[in-house]
């Protein structure tokens, strides 16, 4: 049993990775007899990650037809951004109202390490990691295991599209090179409102930091597509 058990827990990570990234293309029929032998796993565990995928959100299941890769549509992600500000500012009330003086003390820890390596990171997928840990122990406060669970899920379905903002922004900073960048400041005030326990500036400047990248799902999604079906030379 735990044999098989490591073996359905294989190839779900696997299958996860590949869903993050859209590996599979939006839309795409899975080929299971491919997986399999790409794999190298038998017809059972893989049917098992096919469906706890389903039941996460990266896939859909057609009954008759079998396993598809999630669409990537301006509205769906839209909604995905929308869940993430509900459970974000959920995650913030609480912070404010549970989280100990330590808690947040190590918060802005965290945020003067993120701070300081900014603007000097190159690496567009560890800075997308390292903010979306912010955002993690920003919910961690909370202490609601729940809301840290579907804001992980959340983060994973909009990671592609999340990556592409990242690229996007980091090239206007170079190209018109500013002062005023928008993202740590906002992180910044966060944090500050949570520290004076100010739950209705600390929500006010989440929601406004969140909605202000989920108003760009049309350009960022049609830049995905034209990432995802480039030719390849």
């Amino acid at each position: 049993m735990t044999k098989r058990l490591s073996s359905v827990d294989r190839v779900y990570e696997t299958l996860r990775d590949m869903a993050i990234n859209f590996d599979f293309k939006p839309g795409e029929r899975i080929n299971e007899s491919a997986l399999t032998s790409h794999l190298g796993a038998s017809r059972t565990p893989l049917r098992e990650a096919l469906n706890r995928l389903v039941a996460e959100g990266f896939l859909t299941l057609a009954k008759g037809q079998g396993f598809f890769c999630r669409s990537l549509e301006p509205n769906k992600i839209l909604e995905l951004y929308q869940a993430r500000c509900a459970v974000e500012t959920e995650g913030v009330i609480r912070g404010v109202e549970n989280a100990s003086d330590k808690d947040i003390s190590d918060l802005c820890s965290y945020l003067d390490a993120f701070e300081k390596t900014y603007f000097t990171c190159t690496d567009l997928t560890e800075l997308l990691r390292m903010d979306e840990e912010f955002h993690l122990r920003l919910a961690s406060l909370s202490g609601n295991g729940e809301l840290i669970r579907l804001l992980n899920n959340l983060n994973e379905r909009i990671r592609y599209v999340r990556l592409i903002n990242i690229r996007q922004i980091r090239d206007q900073m170079e190209n018109e090179p500013s002062d005023d960048d928008k993202l740590l400041p906002a992180h910044r005030r966060i944090v500050n409102a949570v520290k004076n326990r100010d739950s209705d500036t600390a929500v006010a400047v989440l929601r406004g930091h969140i909605e202000r990248r989920s108003g760009e799902t049309v350009e960022l999604v049609r830049l995905a597509y034209s990432q995802l079906y480039v030719p390849s030379h």
